[in-house]
């Protein structure tokens, strides 16, 4: 297969990547200023699926579109606004969780404890991000911050990261068989 079909194909499962983030976003339990949502777990299936550069470029375009206005958020929300927001630091977290999760899951080889791994690392980055920047725009401690925009979401998280790795390991020879190796593509 020659390298602009390759691309054009990733573009393609990248843009598929982003819409499905944009739904899991509509899927949301607002609980606070964080609400539960699924837009971790196709953060976490683009970086599997996609590896790290491609992985990113599709929450790219999801953060892209979010930013110019579309209703992608959680909430059926859209603005730059959202960035700087109390989920801005979760939003930012996203793009960082997928390359990382990419780039891990490209050395794994396939590997479902590397996997396993790649994704809870993507989590920790994304709570990193996100509770840091929910403390300083709030004002709330630290302890008030994990206690609102982390722990009420773990065990949820521990549910997509299950649901992730049957998920990737179903698709990744559909993807990988029309693509060949996502990481010849540069």
């Amino acid at each position: 297969m020659d390298t602009s079909t390759r691309q054009l194909k990733l573009m393609v499962y990248a843009s598929l990547m982003a819409t499905l983030t944009a739904v899991g976003a509509y899927i949301a339990i607002p609980i606070g200023p964080v609400p539960i949502v699924l837009q971790n777990l196709f953060v976490m299936l683009a970086g599997l699926l996609l590896g790290g550069r491609w992985g990113l470029t599709s929450v790219g375009v999801y953060l892209l579109a979010g930013a110019v206005g579309l209703p992608v958020f959680a909430g059926g929300t859209g603005g730059i606004g959202k960035f700087i927001g109390p989920t801005g630091g979760y939003l930012l977290g996203f793009a960082a969780a997928a390359y990382v999760i990419g780039k891990i899951s490209e050395r794994g080889k396939g590997l479902v404890a590397i996997d396993v791994l790649a994704m809870i690392l993507g989590t920790i980055i994304i709570y990193g991000l996100g509770v840091s920047w929910l403390k300083v725009v709030t004002g709330m401690s630290i302890t008030k911050a994990v206690a609102v925009g982390m722990l009420p979401f773990l065990f949820g998280d521990a549910l997509k990261i299950a649901a992730a790795i049957p998920i990737a390991r179903a698709l990744r020879p559909i993807i990988t068989g029309n693509l060949g190796d996502l990481r010849a593509v540069k």
